[in-house]
């Protein structure tokens, strides 16, 4: 299962099936996808922060069974994190097999220092096949092939000096790290984030067509009311009306 709370327009989603390592089963596929799904919805969510509880983000698929049919697969998970809005990942332990790529699946990650990684799918006779779509464009080919083919766990910081994730920091850190990328993200424009997402997913997959694509979009970006009091804003000195206000 995982649990949503939304403060100030940031949606928290915590993986919270901790005795079962967090693994991905029909109970966590379902909660997690109606929450995503939520929040990409909600107006007034601006990002959202996935993280967990327990000292394992998620171990992966639950070779175990589950009691509920999943309404969403992991293509569907994946989806829904790569559309709309902004998903910074909090990973607060090891995460191997699927939770590798629900780790990488984030916009931008930090990892716990602590924490161990590993595509381990290769050790029970299978492969690490649909995460291998959003883990792959973060690494090298000679890093996917070294963390892949030898399906052993590494230590955090090596998976983020990989690619894998943006920081690693020591699990005391990790909130305080976590908030000061929030806090940055929240001086952006709602609309100007998202447009920027959609460029780093669509964009490298294009032609000849993505000079046209982005130029509408430019165009677009510039006549909307969100340029109009960003560019005022600028030239007053002043935060943006969206800029998350002082605390006093």
């Amino acid at each position: 299962m995982s649990r949503l709370s939304v403060s100030e327009g940031v949606a928290t989603i915590t993986l919270c099936r901790e005795k079962e390592k967090n693994s991905i089963s029909g109970e966590l596929l379902n909660s997690l996808g109606d929450q995503l799904k939520e929040c990409m919805e909600d107006a007034s969510v601006r990002l959202v922060v996935l993280t967990n509880e327990g000292n394992t983000f998620c171990a992966g698929a639950n070779l175990k069974g589950g009691s509920e049919a999943p309404r969403y697969s992991l293509v569907d998970i994946f989806n829904l994190m790569h559309q709309g809005k902004v998903v910074v990942g909090k990973i607060r332990g090891h995460c191997a097999g699927g939770g590798v790529g629900l780790a990488a699946a984030c916009d931008i990650s930090v990892i716990s220092a602590e924490a161990q990684v590993g595509f381990t799918e290769v050790r029970i006779g299978v492969a690490p096949a649909v995460i291998s779509v959003v883990c792959l464009p973060k690494l090298s080919r000679a890093a996917a092939a070294e963390l892949m083919l030898l399906g052993e766990k590494v230590p955090a910081v090596r998976a983020q000096q990989l690619g894998l994730f943006n920081l690693c920091v020591p699990a005391a850190e990790l909130d305080a790290q976590v908030d000061q990328v929030v806090g940055k993200l929240l001086l952006g424009g709602p609309e100007a984030l998202m447009a920027t997402k959609s460029l780093v997913y669509r964009v490298p997959g294009m032609a000849s067509d993505a000079f046209q694509w982005t130029q509408e979009l430019s165009l677009k970006l510039f006549r909307g009311k969100e340029a109009a009091q960003g560019i005022a804003a600028f030239a007053k000195r002043e935060p943006a009306p969206w800029a998350p206000k002082a605390k006093l």
